[in-house]
């Protein structure tokens, strides 16, 4: 009795088989695929970057140099603090990557801190003049950008 299952249905006894038993054959595989874009991998764009501390409260790009007891230049706030520093951690015991013995209570407020580090950025930079609008002067009135349009589509 060759059909001895109770229902006709295919199933995972007779993937890949043919009605005698017999797997079909394999196609062989020619390789690897070849890629979509046959010119070559895309090359990354290069921005420009700027590495530069910034207060931790408004964000002001802190000079070079800059003496970390005092305070920021904008909106006087502590820079020798937790929140300025690179081992400061919300979610980690006392709130610092680093061992230190007691938790400091108030984060904005100014310390002794012997592992303090000045949190650095990474951030793009925005004055450099890449774009090819960069290059045209703004139009100062109308007429400037109605001609600045007919020159696009002249003939």
């Amino acid at each position: 009795m060759d059909d001895d299952r109770k229902y006709r249905q295919r199933g995972y006894y007779e993937s890949g088989r043919d009605n005698q038993g017999h797997r079909p054959e394999e196609k062989p595989r020619s390789g690897p695929r070849p890629p979509l874009d046959i010119t070559g991998p895309r090359l990354p764009r290069l921005v420009q970057t700027v590495v530069a501390s910034r207060c931790y409260s408004c964000a002001t790009t802190l000079p070079n140099g800059t003496d970390f007891k005092s305070v920021c230049p904008k909106c006087s706030a502590a820079l020798h603090c937790c929140k300025q520093c690179a081992h400061f951690e919300p979610s980690t015991r006392f709130q610092c990557l680093k061992p230190i013995p007691a938790r400091l209570p108030l984060k904005d407020q100014a310390n002794e801190c012997n592992w303090f580090e000045a949190r650095v950025t990474v951030a793009r930079d925005a004055t450099s003049s890449t774009s090819p609008t960069a290059s045209s002067p703004a139009p100062r009135n109308s007429s400037d950008a109605r001609a600045a349009f007919d020159n696009l589509f002249k003939k």
